[in-house]
C-alpha cells in the first residue's frame, strides 16, 4: 500500500525493531529482547533500509552505528512508537459513564483547569457533565450540602484536607499604567462583607505595615476585583496566577509584597464517590502534574 508520494508506509513493527537495535547496539542482543532470531533482526533492518531508501546502520565486528540518516530517524520512530501506545491505552481504556458535579473557583481562571475538564469531556462523552462557577466559599457550602461532587477551591492561611494542585500566594495587584499604589489613603478592592477569605488578610497587611486606605470598591466576585485594578481605580489582593493582563504584582520593591499563602485545592464529597467522579478527580490531577496529596481524593 503506498500513499500519496507514491512511498510505503513505514511498519511500525520494523521501526520497533530499529529502536530496540539503537538501545543495545547490535542484532543479536536485540533478537534476544525480542525474542527472535538473529538473522530476522537483519532482515527487518535490511527492509527498512530499502523503504526508506537510506542506509541507517555502520556495520562492525563489535555492532552497529547509526548512520546521520539513522540519527535522523530515530527520534522520529519514538515519536511513532509512544503515539501508538498512547493510541492503545486510549481505546483501552474503560468505558465511563454517569453523571460528575464539578465547582469550579471564581479566584482562578487559568487555562490549566479548563484543558482538564475539556480532555475529560473529550475522553468520556458518555458521562453528563455539570459546572458551577463560582466563590470558593460558596463551593465549600455547595460540596456540604451535596450539590457537588467535586469543588476546587481556594484556600487561604487555614489549610483543609484536600489535594494541593497548586501553591498560589495572594500578591497585591496594579494596573501597569496608573500609579494609585502610590496614593494615600490607599484605594483598595475588597471582597464584600460577606465574601472571599481574602478580605481579612489584605486589610490585616495593611495595618501591620501601617498603611493608610479606603475601600475603593467593593464586589462579591473576583471579576469585580481585576475590574477595579484593570481601571485603575484601585490595587486588589489577587492570586499570583490570576493577575490581569496589563496588570502586575505590587512586589517588596512597591513597598508591598505577598500578603498570605494560598493553594488551589481539589476536595470530593465523602464518602460518595462513582467512576465519573473519580475520573473528573484523576484527570485534574493529572492537568497540575499532581497525582496524590493531603487527603488524596
Amino acid at each position: 500500500m503506498s500513499n500519496v508520494n507514491g512511498k510505503v508506509p513505514l511498519d511500525t513493527d520494523l521501526l520497533r525493531s530499529f529502536l530496540t537495535v539503537c538501545e543495545i547496539g547490535n542484532f543479536t542482543g536485540a533478537a534476544a529482547r525480542l525474542g527472535r532470531t538473529q538473522s530476522a533482526i537483519s532482515i527487518q533492518m535490511r527492509r527498512l533500509e530499502e523503504e526508506t531508501g537510506k542506509k541507517l546502520f555502520n556495520r562492525n565486528p563489535r555492532g552497529v552505528t547509526l548512520t546521520a540518516d539513522g540519527e535522523t530517524l530515530m527520534p522520529y520512530a519514538r515519536r511513532i512508537m509512544m503515539l501508538l501506545a498512547e493510541t492503545t491505552a486510549a481505546l483501552d481504556r474503560p468505558r465511563i459513564e454517569g453523571k460528575v458535579r464539578i465547582g469550579v473557583p471564581d479566584e482562578y481562571g487559568h487555562v490549566v483547569l479548563a484543558r482538564a475538564l475539556s480532555a475529560f469531556a473529550s475522553r468520556h462523552p458518555q458521562v453528563e457533565i455539570t459546572m458551577r462557577h463560582a466563590r470558593s466559599s460558596d463551593q465549600v457550602a455547595a460540596l456540604a450540602a451535596d450539590e457537588i461532587d467535586l469543588a476546587v477551591i481556594f484556600e487561604w492561611e487555614e489549610f483543609s484536607e484536600g489535594v494541593t494542585l497548586m501553591s498560589d500566594p495572594t500578591v497585591w495587584a496594579v494596573s501597569e499604567h496608573h500609579s494609585v499604589n502610590q496614593e494615600r489613603p490607599l484605594p483598595i478592592a475588597l471582597y464584600d462583607n460577606n465574601a472571599g477569605w481574602g478580605r481579612r488578610s489584605a486589610i490585616n497587611w495593611l495595618r501591620r505595615n501601617q498603611i493608610e486606605y479606603r475601600v475603593a470598591c467593593q464586589s462579591r466576585t473576583t471579576g469585580g476585583l481585576k475590574l477595579a485594578v484593570s481601571a485603575g481605580i484601585a490595587v486588589a489582593p489577587i492570586s499570583r496566577s490570576n493577575i490581569p493582563s496589563h496588570c502586575r504584582e505590587l512586589t517588596a520593591e512597591d513597598g508591598f509584597g505577598r500578603i498570605d499563602a494560598s493553594r488551589l485545592v481539589l476536595r470530593k464529597r465523602l464518602p460518595t464517590s462513582t467512576d465519573a467522579i473519580d475520573g473528573m478527580a484523576r484527570a485534574i490531577r493529572e492537568a497540575f502534574g499532581t497525582e496524590t496529596g493531603v487527603g488524596e481524593v
